[in-house]
Protein backbone atom coordinates (compact mmCIF):
# COMPACT_ATOMS: atom_id res chain seq x y z
CA UNK A 1 0.00 0.00 0.00
CA UNK A 2 3.31 2.48 0.83
CA UNK A 3 4.48 1.25 -2.42
CA UNK A 4 1.62 2.12 -4.13
CA UNK A 5 1.21 5.36 -2.95
CA UNK A 6 4.98 6.26 -3.32
CA UNK A 7 4.66 5.02 -6.78
CA UNK A 8 1.77 7.04 -7.64
CA UNK A 9 3.92 10.37 -6.27
CA UNK A 10 6.40 9.55 -8.54
CA UNK A 11 9.10 8.66 -5.32
CA UNK A 12 9.84 5.39 -5.99
CA UNK A 13 12.57 4.83 -8.21
CA UNK A 14 12.43 2.02 -11.24
CA UNK A 15 8.65 1.11 -9.28
CA UNK A 16 11.58 -0.71 -7.08
CA UNK A 17 10.54 -1.79 -3.84
CA UNK A 18 13.32 -4.32 -1.69
CA UNK A 19 12.35 -7.31 0.33
CA UNK A 20 13.68 -10.38 2.17
CA UNK A 21 14.05 -13.46 1.06
CA UNK A 22 11.50 -14.60 3.28
CA UNK A 23 9.18 -12.48 1.74
CA UNK A 24 5.71 -14.20 0.46
CA UNK A 25 5.12 -14.75 -3.41
CA UNK A 26 2.00 -13.19 -3.25
CA UNK A 27 3.55 -9.96 -2.73
CA UNK A 28 5.52 -10.24 -5.36
CA UNK A 29 3.42 -11.27 -7.67
CA UNK A 30 0.98 -8.78 -6.86
CA UNK A 31 3.62 -5.80 -6.91
CA UNK A 32 4.78 -6.90 -10.36
CA UNK A 33 1.23 -7.19 -11.97
CA UNK A 34 1.54 -3.26 -11.14
CA UNK A 35 4.35 -2.25 -12.50
CA UNK A 36 6.65 -2.91 -9.93
CA UNK A 37 9.76 -4.89 -9.54
CA UNK A 38 10.82 -6.35 -6.62
CA UNK A 39 14.62 -7.35 -5.56
CA UNK A 40 15.08 -10.11 -2.66
CA UNK A 41 18.00 -9.11 -0.28
CA UNK A 42 19.12 -11.55 2.51
CA UNK A 43 17.07 -12.07 5.89
CA UNK A 44 17.77 -8.55 8.41
CA UNK A 45 16.79 -5.46 7.83
CA UNK A 46 20.66 -4.20 7.80
CA UNK A 47 20.50 -6.93 4.37
CA UNK A 48 17.35 -4.64 2.77
CA UNK A 49 19.24 -0.93 3.49
CA UNK A 50 22.39 -2.16 1.90
CA UNK A 51 20.46 -3.44 -1.42
CA UNK A 52 18.21 -0.30 -1.70
CA UNK A 53 21.29 1.65 -1.30
CA UNK A 54 23.25 -0.32 -3.76
CA UNK A 55 19.89 -0.21 -6.59
CA UNK A 56 19.10 3.61 -5.36
CA UNK A 57 15.32 2.29 -3.85
CA UNK A 58 13.05 3.95 -1.57
CA UNK A 59 11.18 1.72 0.08
CA UNK A 60 12.21 -1.93 1.64
CA UNK A 61 11.46 -4.15 4.51
CA UNK A 62 11.27 -7.64 6.05
CA UNK A 63 8.33 -9.74 6.09
CA UNK A 64 8.44 -9.32 10.08
CA UNK A 65 7.34 -5.91 10.36
CA UNK A 66 10.76 -3.82 9.59
CA UNK A 67 10.07 -1.17 7.06
CA UNK A 68 12.54 1.20 5.91
CA UNK A 69 11.84 4.29 4.06
CA UNK A 70 14.97 6.66 3.10
CA UNK A 71 12.21 9.14 2.67
CA UNK A 72 12.13 9.86 6.10
CA UNK A 73 14.48 7.59 8.15
CA UNK A 74 17.51 5.11 7.38
CA UNK A 75 16.32 2.56 9.87
CA UNK A 76 13.28 0.55 10.42
CA UNK A 77 10.73 2.82 12.66
CA UNK A 78 7.57 0.98 13.89
CA UNK A 79 5.89 3.92 14.98
CA UNK A 80 6.35 5.85 11.80
CA UNK A 81 5.46 2.97 9.97
CA UNK A 82 1.89 3.21 11.97
CA UNK A 83 1.59 6.65 11.29
CA UNK A 84 2.18 6.45 7.55
CA UNK A 85 -0.30 3.17 7.37
CA UNK A 86 -2.76 5.15 9.44
CA UNK A 87 -2.33 8.22 6.66
CA UNK A 88 -3.14 5.88 4.07
CA UNK A 89 -6.34 4.38 5.54
CA UNK A 90 -7.58 7.71 6.60
CA UNK A 91 -6.48 8.66 2.41
CA UNK A 92 -8.36 5.86 1.30
CA UNK A 93 -11.67 6.53 3.69
CA UNK A 94 -12.40 2.34 4.23
CA UNK A 95 -11.26 0.55 7.09
CA UNK A 96 -8.00 -1.06 7.60
CA UNK A 97 -9.39 -4.53 7.02
CA UNK A 98 -10.86 -3.61 3.70
CA UNK A 99 -7.19 -1.99 2.28
CA UNK A 100 -5.77 -4.95 3.11
CA UNK A 101 -8.14 -7.38 1.45
CA UNK A 102 -7.38 -5.53 -1.65
CA UNK A 103 -3.59 -5.35 -1.20
CA UNK A 104 -2.35 -8.51 -2.64
CA UNK A 105 -2.93 -12.73 -0.98
CA UNK A 106 -0.39 -14.24 0.69
CA UNK A 107 0.78 -18.08 -0.42
CA UNK A 108 0.52 -20.22 1.95
CA UNK A 109 4.14 -20.93 3.51
CA UNK A 110 6.12 -22.93 6.31
CA UNK A 111 9.01 -22.93 7.44
CA UNK A 112 10.40 -25.62 9.11
CA UNK A 113 13.75 -26.11 11.64
CA UNK A 114 15.82 -29.29 10.99
CA UNK A 115 18.50 -29.28 14.07
CA UNK A 116 22.21 -29.80 12.79
CA UNK A 117 24.57 -29.49 15.64
CA UNK A 118 27.96 -30.06 13.53
CA UNK A 119 28.59 -26.28 12.30
CA UNK A 120 30.48 -27.28 9.04
CA UNK A 121 28.14 -29.65 7.97
CA UNK A 122 25.16 -26.90 8.74
CA UNK A 123 26.93 -23.81 6.90
CA UNK A 124 28.46 -26.45 4.29
CA UNK A 125 24.92 -27.98 3.13
CA UNK A 126 25.09 -26.18 -0.66
CA UNK A 127 27.57 -28.91 -1.01
CA UNK A 128 25.30 -31.88 -0.57
CA UNK A 129 24.04 -33.27 -4.20
CA UNK A 130 21.31 -35.36 -2.82
CA UNK A 131 20.02 -32.34 -1.01
CA UNK A 132 20.65 -30.24 -3.91
CA UNK A 133 18.85 -33.01 -6.10
CA UNK A 134 16.00 -33.09 -3.57
CA UNK A 135 15.72 -29.01 -4.07
CA UNK A 136 15.65 -29.43 -7.79
CA UNK A 137 12.82 -32.17 -8.07
CA UNK A 138 10.31 -30.34 -5.56
CA UNK A 139 11.54 -26.72 -7.84
CA UNK A 140 10.62 -28.38 -11.22
CA UNK A 141 7.52 -29.97 -9.31
CA UNK A 142 5.96 -26.74 -8.56
CA UNK A 143 7.54 -24.62 -11.50
CA UNK A 144 6.15 -21.01 -11.50
CA UNK A 145 2.80 -22.27 -8.52
CA UNK A 146 6.13 -21.72 -5.51
CA UNK A 147 9.00 -21.41 -4.11
CA UNK A 148 11.47 -22.71 -2.05
CA UNK A 149 13.91 -21.37 0.64
CA UNK A 150 17.09 -23.49 2.53
CA UNK A 151 19.38 -21.26 4.51
CA UNK A 152 21.37 -21.85 7.34
CA UNK A 153 20.41 -20.15 10.33
CA UNK A 154 22.31 -17.70 11.34
CA UNK A 155 21.57 -17.56 15.08
CA UNK A 156 20.75 -20.75 15.66
CA UNK A 157 21.98 -24.71 15.20
CA UNK A 158 19.35 -25.43 12.22
CA UNK A 159 18.92 -25.35 8.74
CA UNK A 160 15.53 -23.43 7.76
CA UNK A 161 13.27 -24.75 5.24
CA UNK A 162 10.49 -22.88 3.86
CA UNK A 163 8.38 -23.43 1.42
CA UNK A 164 5.51 -21.61 -0.04
CA UNK A 165 3.33 -22.03 -3.03
CA UNK A 166 0.01 -22.15 -4.10
CA UNK A 167 -1.88 -24.61 -2.05
CA UNK A 168 -1.37 -26.15 1.89
CA UNK A 169 -1.17 -29.22 0.04
CA UNK A 170 2.00 -28.37 -2.16
CA UNK A 171 3.51 -26.70 0.90
CA UNK A 172 2.99 -29.36 3.36
CA UNK A 173 4.34 -32.09 1.43
CA UNK A 174 7.76 -30.51 -0.18
CA UNK A 175 8.22 -29.07 3.24
CA UNK A 176 8.01 -32.33 4.44
CA UNK A 177 10.58 -33.75 1.87
CA UNK A 178 12.85 -31.36 1.40
CA UNK A 179 13.08 -31.14 5.44
CA UNK A 180 13.40 -35.46 5.89
CA UNK A 181 16.47 -34.89 3.03
CA UNK A 182 17.93 -32.13 5.40
CA UNK A 183 17.11 -34.56 8.44
CA UNK A 184 19.36 -37.69 6.24
CA UNK A 185 21.83 -35.98 4.11
CA UNK A 186 22.98 -32.91 6.71
CA UNK A 187 21.85 -33.65 10.45
CA UNK A 188 23.02 -37.56 10.49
Amino acid sequence: MWGQKLRQAQQLPGDTIVATVMSNLGFELAWEKLGGQLIRAAVGDQYVHAEMLRSGSMLGGEQSGHILCRHYAVSGDGLLTALHLAALVQQSGVSLAELMSQSFQTYPQRLKNVRVEDRSRRLNWKECAPLQQAIAQAETAMGNQGRILVRASGTEPVIRVMVEAVTTDLVNHWTETLASAVQTYIAV
